[in-house]
């Protein structure tokens, strides 16, 4: 829960490079009447510094001058974007809001289109696919026919994302006390942040992601909309094809970058010493560096820059860094490793294992633990495992996966041949 606003500066010590722009004193008892959170997609703290060094008049570096850093935080393990947004939002890991990953399994749901009969068990997709339309930047928002069900006060309902979160949100309080909320992001899906009520967003603006070309240049076009979302509602304007309207400057507003993610799993990093930005890469941060500074110079425009936090997370890192250790293994490789039934696999640099039979688990550990060269295993975790390491209890919570394999940094299970990088697992890269 969240009682006060001036807790929301320590749900971000859940992610990485994180900034928080206050007063030259530091004084942590200073009351906001604003909050702005931001989170850059990929960005990790190695790469605040080194970017602070390139250019030390960045509107990064100035905030760093008068904020903190937490050089100590770390995104959630998975390092999924939901669960990293959730982070930030909730203070809560996955083993508590119950959200994974935004394609994964739930042993308690029902399949799309289904009328809730039969055994229960079914993938939850919260991407570009629950949309009316995800060819279209405005895709129609969610489309209700393609969600997953669930049986609740015994009738079979659709289960938006927000009614999935175990938890409530910062943005639930906020709207709560008669607050306005604003919030930007890839997906329509991300009408998760409303929070299990459904009442956390004043106005949500969700320009969907997939309809956009792959490259550097056209996510910049893409985020370009966010920021253009941002200066709109220190206007105290709503950008058009938003999902509700604000009154005047919402109370607390946010977004993400998605430049630098793709710049990162695109063109990545150079092979030499402390892994230098490639040109594209650094045009991304560069970017959204200045993106920032359009926000901050609005702020001191409209006389609120000293009544506002800034807060600058990521949701995810990126691995690899280091180039030379990228590689790549089929999914199918990992599902076979464990020699027996597996009803579903997420899989990204790390496979969430569910099993068709729970009873299985050692034989299928046991498996894999005979394949780790194979499919270059660095971790197996599951069992007495799985709890210990704070995932949960897969016999307990139909959201927790039966086995976690983490993959040799710098390894992605996929098909994929347009990616070098890839965020979702529990490496250093990716937290």
């Amino acid at each position: 829960m969240f009682p006060r606003l001036a807790l929301v500066a320590t749900a971000v010590a859940a992610l990485a490079g994180c900034i928080r722009a206050d007063d030259d004193d530091h004084n942590e008892d200073r009351n906001y009447k604003y909050v702005a959170v931001f989170s850059i997609d990929g960005f990790h703290g190695s790469d605040v510094q080194k970017y602070v060094s390139m250019r030390p008049k960045s509107t990064i570096a100035e905030l760093l001058e008068t904020g903190y850093e937490y050089t100590n935080a770390y995104c959630p393990a998975p390092s999924d974007s939901f669960p990293g947004t959730l982070a930030l939002f909730t203070g809560a890991f996955p083993r508590t809001t119950g959200v994974w990953y935004d394609d994964i399994w739930d042993r308690s749901l029902y399949p799309v289109g289904s009328d809730c009969s039969g055994p229960p068990g079914a993938e939850i997709a919260y991407d570009e696919s629950i949309d009316f339309d995800s060819t279209k930047l405005f895709s129609g928002g969610i489309n209700p026919s393609n969600l997953p069900k669930a049986l609740v006060g015994g009738n079979c309902v659709a289960l938006y994302p927000h009614a999935r979160l175990r938890v409530n949100t910062v943005w639930e309080v906020l709207t709560s006390k008669g607050k306005e909320t604003a919030y930007t992001d890839k997906h329509p899906a991300y009408d998760l942040v409303r929070g299990p009520s459904g009442k956390g967003l004043t106005s949500g603006y969700f320009p969907e992601i997939a309809a956009v070309p792959v490259t550097v240049d056209d996510t910049i076009t893409y985020d370009n909309l966010h920021v253009d979302a941002f200066l709109d509602w220190l206007n105290g304007a709503t950008p058009p094809n938003s999902e509700g309207t604000i009154s005047g400057i919402p109370t607390m507003f946010g977004g993400n970058f998605q430049a630098v993610s793709v710049g990162q799993k695109t063109v990545g990093y150079v092979a030499a010493p402390n892994f230098p930005f490639t040109p594209d890469l650094l045009k991304a941060i560069d970017f959204v560096d200045a993106s920032l500074g359009k926000v901050v110079a609005a702020l001191k425009a409209k006389k609120i820059y000293d009544d506002t936090l800034i807060i600058i997370a990521s949701k995810h890192g990126q691995t690899p860094i280091d180039p030379t250790k990228y590689g790549k293994i089929a999914p199918k490789a990992v599902t076979n490793a464990t020699g027996v039934p597996v009803t579903w696999q997420t899989s990204d640099d790390i496979a969430l294992i569910f099993l068709e039979n729970q009873g299985d688990l050692q034989t299928a550990v046991k498996n894999l633990n005979g394949n780790r060269t194979a499919v270059k295993i660095n971790d197996i975790i599951s069992d007495g495992g799985l709890i210990a390491q704070g995932f949960g209890d897969p016999a307990k919570d139909p959201a927790v996966p039966d086995i976690i394999v983490a993959p040799i940094p710098g390894i992605i299970y996929t098909t994929s041949t347009a990616k070098i990088a890839e965020h979702g697992g529990i490496s250093e890269d990716d937290r």
